[in-house]
């Protein structure tokens, strides 16, 4: 765009500003159908109005340009509250979008005609900028609910004094087990366990990779002084696990919870009467 022809851009944008903002919070009022008050559309749009027009004095057409942060920062925003607000990327688009609407009647005539066509370049490129805002924040919304939902289908459970149990459902991957660690070696130290049971009753298979993950999680019980029990070993996956050649060791498995948590008291009786016997007389 010619230098005159931003002059005169700016000028009608100036001039005219009251008009253009209001017309503009009226068209994004419509086609939100009342769910953002016209009083939170009126600052925002009337703050981006004010920043876009000093990023066209500064930086000319050139979206990219260090004199549309501003601009890039308020659409930033303004999209992740609208995706936190439930609104679908188009409906925020369409916010920007509609200054175009506003602006092709006062800018249609024939000496304006070139400045109109290239400003509304512009304002597809910030349009096309929401879009992309709009989708990095419901990725984030979706991953922190993912990490919500795994925090929830992890719980690790205290059964009876010295025990605590972890019943696992569905896929044990890396990123669950970490979780289930870190939760299981914080509850043996928050109530002072001594065994942990790690029910996989509701985990479909195992392979070697569920495998190597259950282990990983024993090791680190044990390194905190905790002695832990496999339970939910039903045939299928008791036949799975010697088809695969996958050796547990040392660790004890049990068939149910209810084996694994009757055990787990054994050891404890057979500790405290050994305890009492060291410590009795002689």
């Amino acid at each position: 765009m010619a230098h005159d022809e931003t002059d005169r851009l700016l000028s009608l944008l100036s001039d005219s500003k009251d008009d253009f903002v209001a017309q503009w919070v009226r068209t994004v009022t419509s086609t939100l159908a009342g769910r953002v008050t016209p009083a939170e559309i009126q600052q925002d749009l009337g703050e981006l109005y004010e920043a876009l027009m000093r990023a066209l004095r500064e930086g000319g057409l050139a979206t990219r340009n260090e004199a549309y942060g501003e601009v890039r920062s308020m659409l930033t925003e303004l999209s992740r509250t609208r995706a936190r607000q439930g609104f679908s990327p188009t409906e925020t688009a369409i916010g920007v979008f509609a200054l175009k609407e506003v602006l092709e009647p006062a800018l249609s005539g024939t000496a304006e005609v070139t400045a109109y066509l290239q400003f509304a370049r512009v304002l597809d490129d910030l349009g096309l900028y929401t879009v992309e805002a709009h989708a990095k924040t419901r990725e984030e919304i979706i991953s922190a609910q993912a990490e919500q939902l795994l925090e929830l289908s992890t719980p690790v459970v205290k059964l009876w004094n010295g025990v605590v149990g972890v019943p696992l459902v569905g896929t044990l991957d890396s990123a669950r087990t970490q979780v289930v660690m870190e939760k299981l070696l914080q509850s043996l130290l928050d109530q002072n366990a001594t065994h942990a049971i790690v029910d996989i009753t509701g985990v479909p298979s195992v392979d070697t990779q569920v495998a190597q993950h259950l282990l990983k999680t024993v090791v680190a019980a044990r390194m905190m002084g905790a002695e832990c029990t496999i339970s939910g070993i039903r045939p299928q996956i008791a036949q799975t696990i010697v088809a695969l050649g996958i050796e547990f060791g040392d660790i004890t498995t049990k068939a149910t919870l209810a084996d694994a948590l009757r055990h787990a008291l054994q050891q404890i009786e057979q500790n405290n009467a050994a305890e009492a016997g060291i410590g009795g007389p002689a």
